[in-house]
C-alpha cells in the first residue's frame, strides 16, 4: 500500500500538459488546409492578358480554361513548351511543381464577355485550333474553415474567460463564477497561521474561563463524554465594540490546535438568490470533513437579525434564507458533532430568538468593558513592545482611562509612542500618555484657531463655571484639568475622572446635570447673556433627564414605569408606548428637571462669583489649569470622595 501511495504521489507530480500547444496546432492545421488544400496549392506562372494574346497569335496555346468566370488558365502546346521564351518563366521548387496536366500560365481578366470576344477574333483571324472551356473550382476545406472560423473564435474566447475565472484570477474561491456558492471562510492552520494565545488576552477572566472549557473539550473529549456530557454547540460573544471579542476567538484558535474557519457575517450576503444558503452548507461541509473544528462568524447580526422584521417589500428575503440554513446546520437532522460555532456581535438585541436558543448558541458570553484592574493588565500587554520610562506607573494609567475598551487602550499606547517620537524623545513617559488620552477623547489640539478676546473670555468663564459647580457638588465627578485650548470641534473642555459605579442614585445624576449646566449658568451670571457654546452640555443633560423619566422610573409624577424595550423590537414601531397626555407630562417633567438644576447652578455661581472670576482669570493667563489651582482658590472640597470605588458583587 505504501508503494502504491508513493507511485500515486509520483504520478501526481508529473507536469500537466500545456493545452495552449494543442490549440496552436489546431489553428496551424486549419491554415495549412486553407493554403495547401485542394488543387490550388501548386500555382501556375503569372502572366497578363496582353502576353496571353501574343502567345495565342503565335499558336502556342493549346487550350484555355476559364475558372469561376474570372481566372484564365493557359495550357501550352508541346512544341511551345520547348521554346526559349517559355522556359524563362519563374519556376517553383521541385516539391511544389505541378504535374503534366497542370496549367502553364494563369491570369485574371476583367469582363468575361470582352475576353471571349477578343479570344474568338484572334482564333478566327489566325485559324487556330485552340479551345476555350469554362469550369468552376472550390476549396472545400477552405470554405468549411471560413464558415466555422467565427464560431471557433467565439468558443475559444469563452473557454479562455471561463478558465481564467475558475482558476482563481477572480479573487479567491468565493469570487469565482463557478465557485460563487462556495464558502468564503479562511481556514487557519493550527500550527502556523494562528499564534495568539490566552496569554495575549488580558482581563476578560470570566469570558476566558467559558471558552477555555470549549478548548479543553476539543483537546480531551473523553473527560466530558465519559460522564454523559455534551459540549455546547455554539458560544456567542456579546459586548460593546473594541472589548476583545475577535481577539478572544483568535486565542481559542491558537489554543485549541484544531482547524479554525473564520469569516464575517457579511460574507454570506450576495446579490444572487440562494448563494448565502449554499455558502452555509459548504462551510459546514468543510468543517465536518475536518472535525473536530471551530467555525468563527464575526458580526453575525449581518445574517442573524430577527426574521420578518423590516421587510416591507413582501418579497423573499435572501438574508432570511441564509439564516434558515444556518439554523438547520447548527441543530437539525443529520448534524454531526465536534463542530463548534463561535460568533461575535455587539447587537445581540436584534438577533433571532431561534438562533439564541439552547442547542444552537448554548452559551452567551458577555464581554464587558474592563474595570480598573483589567485595564492595568491590558496596558501591560500593549506596553510590551513600547520603549517606556522605567518609572511609568500602569496603575495611574488605568485610573486615568475609565470607560476605555481594550481597543481604546491599544490606541492610547500607540498614540503615546507617536507623540514621544514626534517630540524627539528616547522613551515614552507619563505626559505622553496623558497627551494621548486628551488627543483620543478631545481630538487634535488647535492652538492656531483664531478667536476674539470676547470669545476667549466667554469660553474661559464657561469652563470655569463647569469647574466651580463640580467642585461644590458632592456627587459630581472629580476634576482633572480645565483648558480653553480648542480640540477637535470643541473650543474648550473640562476634564473629569468619573467614578466607576455599578448603580447610580438620583442625587448623583442630578449633581452631574447641574455640573453640566454650570457653563451656561456662568455666562448668565457674568455677562447676563447666553451663547450657543453649551450645545453638547444641553444634549447630555436632555438625554440624562429623559432617561430618568422614561427609562429608570426616577420621577414622582410618572411613577415606577419604564418605556425602555431591551429586546430592541420597539425600533420597528411607529407608535409610542404611551398616550399623548403622558407624552405631554413626560416633556414637562424633563423640562422641570433641567430648569431646576440650571437655577441651582446659577445660585451656586452667584454665591461664589468672586472665586469664579479669579479662576477664569487664571485660566485666561495659563490656558490650562489643574486640580491644584482650584484648591488654591476654593480650598479643599467640603466632603471626602473615596479615591477608588469599592467592588460590589451582584447576585
Amino acid at each position: 500500500m505504501a508503494e502504491e501511495n508513493k507511485n500515486k504521489k509520483k504520478e501526481s507530480k508529473k507536469p500537466r500538459p500545456n493545452y495552449y500547444w494543442i490549440y496552436a496546432a489546431i489553428i496551424l492545421l486549419f491554415f495549412g488546409i486553407q493554403i495547401f488544400g485542394g488543387s490550388s496549392w501548386s500555382q501556375p506562372a503569372k502572366t497578363n492578358q496582353a502576353k496571353f494574346e501574343e502567345f495565342l497569335k503565335n499558336g502556342d496555346v493549346e487550350r484555355v480554361d476559364v475558372i469561376n468566370k474570372k481566372i484564365a488558365k493557359v495550357y501550352l502546346t508541346p512544341e511551345a513548351k520547348k521554346k526559349e521564351i517559355h522556359s524563362k518563366k519563374e519556376k517553383l521548387p521541385s516539391f511544389l511543381e505541378g504535374g503534366a496536366n497542370d496549367a502553364d500560365y494563369q491570369f485574371e481578366f476583367g469582363d468575361l464577355q470582352l475576353f471571349q470576344k477578343d479570344f474568338q477574333e484572334i482564333k478566327a483571324e489566325n485559324n487556330l485550333p485552340t479551345t476555350l472551356n469554362f469550369d468552376t473550382e472550390s476549396n472545400v476545406w477552405g470554405d468549411i474553415l471560413m464558415g466555422i472560423l467565427p464560431f471557433v473564435i467565439i468558443i475559444g474566447i469563452w473557454i479562455f474567460i471561463m478558465r481564467r475565472m475558475s482558476s482563481g484570477a477572480g479573487g479567491g474561491a468565493g469570487g469565482q463564477l463557478f465557485n460563487i456558492g462556495k464558502s468564503k471562510a479562511k481556514l487557519f492552520d493550527e500550527k502556523t497561521d494562528v499564534k495568539t494565545s490566552f496569554k495575549d488576552v488580558a482581563g476578560l477572566e470570566g469570558a476566558k474561563e467559558e471558552v477555555q472549557e470549549i478548548v479543553d473539550f476539543l483537546k480531551q473529549p473523553e473527560k466530558y463524554t465519559s460522564l454523559g456530557g455534551k459540549i455546547p454547540k455554539g458560544a456567542l460573544l456579546v459586548g460593546p465594540p473594541g472589548t476583545g471579542k475577535t481577539l478572544l476567538a483568535k486565542a481559542v484558535a491558537g489554543e485549541a490546535k484544531v482547524p479554525f474557519f473564520s469569516l464575517s457575517g457579511s460574507d454570506f450576503v450576495e446579490m444572487f438568490v440562494g448563494v448565502g444558503a449554499s455558502r452555509v452548507r459548504d462551510l459546514f461541509k468543510q468543517a465536518k470533513d475536518k472535525s473536530p473544528s471551530i467555525i468563527f462568524i464575526d458580526e453575525i447580526d449581518a445574517i442573524g437579525r430577527a426574521r420578518g422584521k423590516n421587510n416591507f417589500s413582501g418579497s423573499n428575503d435572501e438574508r432570511e434564507n441564509t439564516l434558515n440554513q444556518l439554523l438547520t446546520e447548527m441543530d437539525g437532522f443529520g448534524t454531526n458533532t465536534n463542530v463548534i460555532v463561535i460568533a461575535a456581535t455587539n447587537r445581540a438585541d436584534v438577533l433571532d430568538k431561534a438562533l439564541m436558543r439552547a442547542g444552537r448558541f448554548d452559551r452567551q458570553i458577555y464581554v464587558d468593558l474592563p474595570d480598573v484592574r483589567e485595564r492595568k493588565e491590558i496596558f501591560e500587554v500593549h506596553l510590551r513592545p513600547i520603549k517606556k520610562d522605567d518609572n511609568l506607573d500602569t496603575d495611574f494609567l488605568s485610573k486615568q482611562t475609565p470607560g476605555f475598551s481594550g481597543a481604546d487602550i491599544a490606541n492610547v499606547c500607540n498614540e503615546a509612542a507617536l507623540i514621544a517620537a514626534r517630540n524627539g524623545k528616547k522613551s515614552v513617559g507619563k505626559q505622553d500618555f496623558l497627551d494621548a488620552v486628551d488627543r483620543i477623547v478631545g481630538g487634535l489640539e488647535k492652538k492656531n484657531k483664531i478667536m476674539t478676546m470676547d470669545e476667549k473670555r466667554a469660553i474661559a468663564y464657561h469652563e470655569a463655571g463647569h469647574a466651580t459647580v463640580s467642585w461644590m457638588l458632592e456627587h459630581a465627578a472629580p476634576l482633572v484639568k480645565v483648558t480653553i485650548v480648542p480640540r477637535g470641534q470643541s473650543l474648550g473642555a473640562a476634564w473629569y475622572l468619573p467614578e466607576e459605579r455599578l448603580i447610580i442614585h438620583p442625587e448623583q445624576m442630578l449633581d452631574e446635570m447641574c455640573a453640566a449646566l454650570g457653563g451656561r449658568a456662568a455666562e448668565k451670571v457674568i455677562f447676563n447673556r447666553i451663547s450657543t457654546g453649551a450645545l453638547s452640555d444641553l444634549e447630555k443633560v436632555t438625554k440624562q433627564a429623559r432617561a430618568m423619566v422614561t427609562i429608570y422610573g426616577l420621577n414622582d409624577k410618572i411613577g415606577n414605569i419604564t418605556y425602555y424595550d431591551s429586546s430592541g423590537q420597539s425600533e420597528y414601531n411607529f407608535s409610542k408606548p404611551y398616550s399623548e397626555k403622558t407624552a405631554e407630562l413626560i416633556d414637562k417633567e424633563i423640562s422641570v428637571l433641567i430648569e431646576s438644576q440650571y437655577q441651582r447652578a446659577i445660585k451656586l455661581l452667584e454665591d461664589n462669583k468672586d472665586k469664579l472670576t479669579e479662576l477664569a482669570n487664571v485660566l485666561l493667563e495659563k490656558e490650562v489649569i489643574f486640580k491644584d489651582n482650584l484648591q488654591k482658590i476654593f480650598g479643599d472640597r467640603p466632603f471626602v470622595i473615596p479615591e477608588e470605588a469599592t467592588r460590589v458583587t451582584t447576585t
